[in-house]
């Protein structure tokens, strides 16, 4: 799998042109590998056709090729048009007028269908009943059934023998036809012999004109199927395109004189100003430059809980605002809007099929033709046996119906669609099936340490005063020289000496004093220094300058600094005037939904790992609080790809989760790569799924969602398999009406497609009963030191 994602990476497929086309008059998996095969006999193609989206991705082709290649499809006997993402109207035109014509067929085979039933069977059981003329009654009621109702499978059939095919339609048109057929020849030539029905024994002479409501019963089980299955497959879809529905058309561009003008979202441009009311969404991804408001992410990462927004805070864009006016300044526009980015990847991982659908597709290519040649047989067999021709024919039509494979291909593109669309509504893209797939037998799962298990920025995690001082007298003298630097440790200290002074001004209390510092001086490796109240402040290194005369002091600061250094936190000095204030530790932060995450992972079986370039002590003390099983400390950033690979090669099936560009070999080459969204965009490029929300719970959700797909695809195709190979030997033995094994055939396509459904309730765990906390965000401090 890694060789596949690196060759994908390098671009060798990526540079081939490729076409999108939307598809019409597909009704089963034979008909999208009919497609497939017309389309990858042109020279250097290579398609997919995927039932479930009707859409046909055409590597080899461009924009240019597109008469050439809808040209080939409509010579295969179905409708193409190129695919606009902008216009979605001629998939969904195409959806509406098929279901729609289901319902029409079907109401009119339903009406029709059941007073020919109960007027077939109560004439043909109960001769005294009959009346001159039934006979052609009963063909009356049937024939609309059996030719316009029907008239979709037939077209299809007509459709695959004029190209040399067959497709499950054909079993369908095959059965109704024959049965009908059978029926208007034992009216125009009676017999006065008994007959014989399955799971009812002999019957009157005659009896075998209920043949039609047999061909009628047939149709309109079968149209009820489809009809269900396209409403459902037609929902699935919406879960898949719920994303790309989140785009706005319009925006309010900032004109430079403060007034606004309404234009549509594609002329904005990176870098003006756009202006969102209370209830908008934003178009586009920015920074806030003006206002304040709360504003709700939920339809993107899934957080259920709204974000408050201010002046500097970034946006999404399809996020939506809830209370104030922003003004945002446009940084991502178009098809670079996380949003755009989100919704091609869950549409590209739609399109690329797995392994389970191609053995799928294979299974169902050769089996109709031999499901026809088995109906024969087992027709002739009986036949020959009870020399009924009657008897022969009920069981054969049984065994051409029951056999039909609509639910195996149905079984994995509905489960796919409904959970990458899941999962990009809970902020997870799933860039491929294979990624699914892999989920399944991850074992072990290697985390990074800064950025996916921690913040990855200092913060100050404790003050030390000196006895007899407070922590502002520390903090306020060490911020006022450290505003002269740019350094983590300094800016971590300036804010929360900042948060401080805000915390006290706000409750009443006595502010801390304000400072200022003048001939700053960075001292490389020891620390900073400058004057304050016209003396030598010192931060830094406790070894920096003389120890002062407060042996107190000095033994609390050393006991303090070897403190923090045994946990892996950094440690610095405040001196003033010759006089030790106290000490400063910083650390950069575990992320609090960390332990959660770790612990899930552990309950789930999966061994964690962690894997960072820091020292042993520190990695120890990380895995220590968290509770991950494994460390690998002091591993460079070239080193990472070969740890993951040495796990491989012990056997274990791995999981790379990361952020960073030192991550993306390791990503690539484990078996599944989950990049944190907030990471870079070369690591996010080499992952397999992206968790967009920066809430390391969200991995978790992303293999679980995963795992149950996997789940829900097997559930489908055991049924769809299980069904058929149980199936055949009982039609085949006579002991199932043609009527029943219509009703199971379409009952078991709506069953498989209902199942795939269940797929759009999955609930984040942590979510259930009482919502999941606060996910994490960069930070850079505690509230307030203590």
């Amino acid at each position: 799998m890694a060789t596949s994602r690196a060759t994908a990476g390098s671009g060798t497929t990526d540079e081939l042109p490729q076409l999108e086309l939307d598809i019409s008059g597909m009704t089963c998996a034979a008909c999208a590998n009919r497609i497939e095969r017309k389309l990858n006999r042109l020279d250097g193609v290579t398609a997919m056709v995927n039932l479930a989206t009707e859409r046909a991705l055409v590597q080899g082709l461009g924009p240019a090729d597109a008469p050439l290649a809808i040209e080939t499809v409509e010579k295969a006997g179905y409708g193409a048009a190129v695919h606009d993402d902008e216009d979605d109207t001629w998939t969904q035109r195409a959806a509406a007028e098929r279901t729609s014509s289901l319902r029409r067929r079907l109401t009119v085979a339903a009406l029709l269908s059941v007073p020919l039933m109960s007027l077939t069977l109560q004439l043909a059981l109960v001769p005294s009943v009959r009346f001159s003329g039934w006979q052609l009654l009963c063909v009356l009621m049937a024939l609309p059934i059996v030719t316009w109702c029907a008239w979709p499978f037939h077209r299809a059939t007509i459709r695959g023998l004029r190209h040399r095919s067959l497709s499950m339609d054909s079993l369908i048109s095959l059965g109704a036809s024959v049965s009908f057929l059978w029926a208007l020849w034992t009216l125009a030539f009676p017999t006065e012999e008994a007959g014989y029905w399955l799971g009812f024994g002999n019957t009157p002479a005659g009896a075998d004109a209920v043949y039609l409501d047999v061909a009628a019963g047939m149709v309109t089980f079968q149209l009820a199927g489809r009809y269900f299955e396209s409403r459902a497959r037609r929902r699935a879809g919406e879960v898949l395109h719920a994303l790309g529905n989140l785009a706005v058309k319009e925006v309010r561009r900032l004109r430079p004189d403060g007034s606004t003008e309404t234009v549509p979202a594609d002329q904005l441009r990176t870098g003006e100003h756009y202006v969102v009311l209370p209830g908008e969404r934003f178009v586009a991804d920015g920074v806030v430059t003006e206002g304040q408001s709360t504003i709700d992410t939920s339809a993107m990462t899934g957080e259920s809980v709204p974000a408050e927004a201010v002046a500097g805070d970034q946006v999404l864009g399809g996020t939506t605002n809830l209370t104030g006016r922003l003004v945002v300044k446009a940084e991502a526009v178009g098809a670079r809007t996380r949003l755009a980015q989100m919704a091609a990847i869950a549409d590209e991982a739609q399109r690329r099929k797995s392994r389970v659908q191609k053995l799928a597709d294979r299974i169902t290519q050769y089996f109709v033709p031999a499901v026809i040649v088995l109906a024969l047989l087992v027709g002739l067999c009986w036949w020959f046996t009870t020399g009924s021709p009657a008897r022969a024919l009920s069981v054969a039509v049984a065994v051409l119906i029951i056999a039909c494979p609509c639910a195996l291909g149905l079984a994995t593109p509905t489960a796919l669609m409904v959970g990458v669309g899941r999962a990009g509504q809970l902020g997870v893209l799933v860039k491929g099936q294979d990624a699914l797939e892999s989920s399944g037998r991850i074992d072990t799962v290697v985390l990074d340490k800064t950025g996916t298990l921690t913040t990855g920025t200092m913060a100050v995690t404790d003050v030390i005063p000196s006895p007899g001082l407070t922590p502002s007298d520390v903090l306020v003298p060490a911020a006022a020289v450290e505003r002269g630097s740019g350094h983590p440790i300094a800016t971590a200290i300036v804010t929360v000496a900042d948060d401080l002074a805000a915390v006290g001004g706000a409750s009443g209390g006595r502010a801390p004093r304000e400072v200022s510092a003048t001939g700053f001086e960075a001292l490389p490796g020891w620390g900073a220094k400058a004057l304050v109240d016209g003396q030598e402040c010192l931060v830094g290194r406790r070894d920096a300058s003389a120890a002062s005369d407060d042996a107190e002091a000095e033994r609390l600061a050393a006991e303090s600094i070897e403190k923090a250094e045994l946990t892996g936190s950094v440690a610095v000095a405040v001196r003033h005037g010759g006089r030790l204030l106290g000490v400063v530790t910083l650390a950069d932060q575990i992320k609090p939904s960390a332990p959660s995450a770790v612990e899930k992972f552990g309950q789930m079986g999966l061994r964690t790992v962690l894997l960072t370039g820091d020292s042993e002590r520190v990695a120890r003390h990380v895995a220590g609080q968290l509770g991950i099983d494994e460390v690998r400390a002091r591993v460079l950033p070239d080193e990472k790809a070969s740890v993951v690979q040495q796990l491989r090669d012990e056997g274990r099936t791995v999981a790379m989760v990361g952020d960073g560009i030192n991550d993306s070999a390791a990503l690539a080459t484990a078996n599944l790569g989950i990049a944190m969204g907030q990471g870079t965009d070369i690591a996010m490029k080499s992952a397999d799924i992206i968790v967009v929300r920066d809430d390391l719970r969200s991995v978790v959700d992303a293999i679980q969602l995963s795992r149950r797909t996997i789940r829900t695809i097997k559930m489908n195709l055991v049924w769809a398999f299980g069904y058929n190979v149980a199936a055949i030997p009982i039609a085949a033995a006579g002991l199932l009406n043609p009527l029943i094994a219509a009703a199971a055939m379409a009952m078991s396509s709506v069953l498989v497609v209902s199942n795939s459904l269940r797929l759009r309730t999955y609930e984040p765990a942590e979510q259930v009963g009482g919502g999941r906390p606060t996910p994490d965000r960069p930070h850079t401090h505690q509230a307030a030191p203590r």
